[in-house]
């Protein structure tokens, strides 16, 4: 069961590394290939990414290809559209809650920064959150640690 559970795990994941290769991506301009050459170059860093342009315009493409293709591969991609969230909201899925910290939070709730530790995270949209969370994602992608909603103690992440 295990190694059957284990081979389908990498099929999967060459399967993702197979959708979202650079052949898959359409784009014949001067200005797109620009891109694509930019995406190669860093595709084996571990660096972190602000991808802008118009909705529409591939930003998630461009995400994903780096992240299946790169050396955060084997670990979670997750991907937030951050509009699609209440503001009232978007701080506890982002950084998580701890138990009590407001009325419904009953147990302890990890964020998606925690759960893709290691992997890539995917924040589109990120224009329509409020300046004060912005400047708090800013200040955890930054020193890579933050702490949860009524949290008292920081968590690193990668």
């Amino acid at each position: 069961m295990t190694s059957s559970l284990k081979k389908e795990v990498d099929d999967l994941r060459s399967e993702l590394r197979t959708r979202f290769n650079f052949a898959n991506i359409v784009g014949q301009s001067g200005r797109m290939q620009e891109v694509f050459r930019s995406l190669e170059k860093i595709i084996d860093s571990n660096i972190t990414v602000l991808i802008q342009g118009e909705s529409g315009t591939g930003k998630g493409l461009a995400a994903k290809v780096l992240h299946f293709n790169g050396i955060r591969k084997q670990h979670p991609f997750i991907e937030l559209n951050c509009a699609a969230i209440p503001e009232t909201l978007l701080e506890s899925e982002l950084f998580g809650h701890e138990a009590g910290a407001f009325t419904d939070a009953k147990k302890l709730k990890k964020g998606i920064l925690e759960q893709a530790d290691g992997g890539t995270v995917f924040l589109d949209e990120i224009g329509d959150m409020s300046l004060s969370l912005q400047a708090k994602l800013v200040k955890a992608v930054e020193e890579r640690s933050f702490r949860r909603v009524g949290g008292t103690r920081d968590i690193t992440v990668d």
